[in-house]
């Protein structure tokens, strides 16, 4: 069901692995449980420090909050397991949360709501393209998109909030409104963490996705075409990054093409956080929303002690470096 490598005494082990026994052992624990202990140990801590941070107000809040990111982690997990990168989610974010609300004045919400996925889908499409078919680095061209992108939704909005107006009403009682006690937009985001967990585990495409970051060589040798695997990707990534800008809309009633900046660096980190390898290969969706959930107990915490906004980035990006070493290091423990 995960994509957890070859263990000891497992079929197919080596004579090599089953010698190094305990330290292959504890390596693949901690592949398998690492991200949920350091989640349990992170709230446990977080409770001690403050009496309101397991209040079911916070909590919701803390659902809330995350959820744009963890819908960008979940196609940004499928980016990297093919050992690609996406810089330009939190500027598509952006540009979803501006076309939505100018979208719903002009068209009813689906329709408004579907054209405004569509635009993210189609910048994904554009990078997708030029990475997969014109092998260009994914580095360049997502950072050359989130420029794009961002400027695009300053000019249609012009630099200013767009307010959705009557027609978007509905949007915003969803964004605000609760489904069996979880606020929406949470809702939505387990949804679809589900989903990808269906398709990433039990579906041919999310096999190949994540054999295409192990070996392309091999993939490609066997008669699939990589390319078309590689650009739907960042399709999904995408129109995942719109769909999160919609969920902010949704929450503040306002379309802003301030939505998602510095958005990027946060859902890499959860992908990190979550074990995913930046060498593609290697990844999986529950341990992708635990690391959401480690960023979000991590900012909350934060909060709660009033710690500075710009302090918390310096905080953030020990955390990733953090993360990187620890996976580096149950590598080598491997070797």
């Amino acid at each position: 069901m995960t994509d957890q490598g070859v263990g000891v005494g497992e079929p197919g082990a080596t004579e090599n692995e089953k010698t190094k026994g305990p330290t292959t052992s504890f390596t693949k624990l901690f592949r398998q449980f690492g991200t949920f202990t350091i989640f349990v140990i992170l709230v446990l801590l977080a409770s001690t420090q403050s009496d309101a941070f397991l209040s079911e107000r916070n909590i919701m809040n803390v659902l809330r909050q995350m959820s744009g990111v963890g819908v960008m982690a979940i196609g940004m997990l499928f980016v990297i397991l093919t050992r690609g990168i996406d810089l330009s989610v939190g500027s598509i974010a952006a540009l979803g949360a501006v076309s939505s609300a100018l979208l719903i004045q002009q068209f009813p919400l689906p329709v408004a709501l579907a054209m405004s996925v569509s635009i993210g889908a189609a910048c994904g499409a554009i990078s997708g393209v030029l990475i997969a078919f014109f092998r260009l680095p994914a580095f360049v061209i997502t950072l050359a998109m989130m420029t794009g992108a961002r400027g695009f939704a300053l000019i249609l909005s012009n630099g200013q909030p767009i307010m959705p107006g009557d027609s978007g009403r509905p949007l915003q009682e969803f964004g605000t409104s609760f489904t069996l006690g979880f606020p929406n937009p949470a809702m939505l985001m387990f949804g679809l963490f589900l989903l990808a967990f269906l398709i990433l585990n039990y579906s041919r495409f999310g096999r190949l996705v994540k054999a295409i970051g192990s070996n392309e060589e091999s993939v490609r040798l066997s008669g699939i075409s990589v390319p078309w695997y590689v650009l739907a990707v960042y399709i999904m990534s995408g129109a995942l990054a719109a769909v999160a800008g919609i969920l902010v809309t949704s929450r503040s009633g306002v379309g802003s093409a301030s939505v998602g900046s510095g958005a990027e660096l946060d859902v890499i980190a959860a992908v990190v956080i979550g074990g995913a390898s930046l060498m593609g290969g290697r990844g999986g969706v529950i341990n992708t929303f635990i690391g959401v959930m480690i960023l979000g107990v991590i900012g909350n915490i934060m909060n709660l002690a009033g710690v500075p906004g710009y302090h918390q980035q310096v905080y953030l990006g020990i955390i990733i470096v953090a993360a990187v070493v620890i996976q580096h290091g149950t590598q080598l423990f491997r070797r």
